[in-house]
């Protein structure tokens, strides 16, 4: 689980970005020795870290249990950035419609460099379990939302960020190669929508179409998402108009909000 800084000239800012990810990805209060384990800090220098994030509120310290977690201050930031720049807030009434009709999973997420992030979610009305949850990351070439961003990026992204996946067989059905996802990636253009046919899970199918701004810019896709013990393919696309009912009313309403890097289109 060890977490290379992402930049080396970043400096000490880097370094304890690296710490408060480390933290984040146990999804639990960690000790110090767990940190150590994987960290690609000397001792000194990772103790000298954690305690200035912990004095400045980045990180919480419980002193009976000896552990770290994520810190009031951290939580405050997370919400803010959540509230201003993900599409959970303007998302939410759709996905709730989108819920209520399909009574199936729903998703919604977005791309995080190479990979996907699962902003906001649904459970079906008989819940199953699964690998996803808000706020988790998974990868974009075996997940029908990260397939459905990937297709409509611009060429000069989708290299890198090919590039940038493991390409682990997690199932009998999961693309391997970066040749076969963009054979992939040309037929949800043609389509117009992705299938994740048991590539990340056995079992776990869906159906996801990307939210796109009307320049066709990428902001994120939701997903309707089942079993094949329930359904198979073929059903998933009876929900396709009420989905894209969803993506389309979500993107009209995100067109003139300001994403970070997203000028007026």
């Amino acid at each position: 689980m060890t977490t290379e800084p992402r930049q080396a000239g970043d400096g000490t800012v880097a370094k304890a970005l690296t710490v408060l990810d480390a933290v984040a990805e146990h999804g639990r209060p960690v000790r110090f020795s767990e940190l150590l384990e994987d960290s690609p800090y000397p001792k000194a220098t990772l103790y000298r870290l954690v305690q200035v994030l912990t004095h400045q509120g980045m990180l919480s310290f419980d002193p009976e249990r000896q552990t770290y977690a994520p810190g009031i201050r951290l939580v405050r930031l997370a919400h803010a950035a959540w509230q201003a720049s993900s599409l959970a807030p303007i998302a939410r009434p759709h996905l709730d419609q989108l819920s209520r009709e399909t009574g199936e999973t729903v998703h919604l997420a977005q791309l995080d460099g190479g990979q996907v992030l699962y902003v906001d979610k649904r459970n079906a009305r008989e819940p199953v379990a699964m690998y996803s949850q808000a706020g988790k990351v998974g990868p974009a070439y075996c997940t029908g939302v990260g397939k459905a961003m990937l297709a409509y990026l611009p060429e000069a992204e989708v290299a890198p960020v090919l590039q940038q996946q493991s390409w682990h067989a997690f199932t009998a059905k999961t693309i391997t190669t970066a040749d076969a996802m963009r054979g992939e990636l040309s037929e949800i253009r043609a389509r117009g929508h992705a299938f994740d046919d048991e590539e990340h899970e056995p079992g776990i199918i869906c159906i996801a179409v990307p939210i796109l701004t009307r320049s066709g810019r990428v902001l994120g896709a939701v997903s309707v998402t089942s079993t094949s013990a329930r359904t198979d393919l073929d059903g998933l696309t009876r929900h396709l108009a009420v989905l894209r009912r969803s993506v389309s009313a979500i993107a009209g309403e995100a067109q003139d909000w300001r994403f970070p890097d997203q000028a007026a289109e």
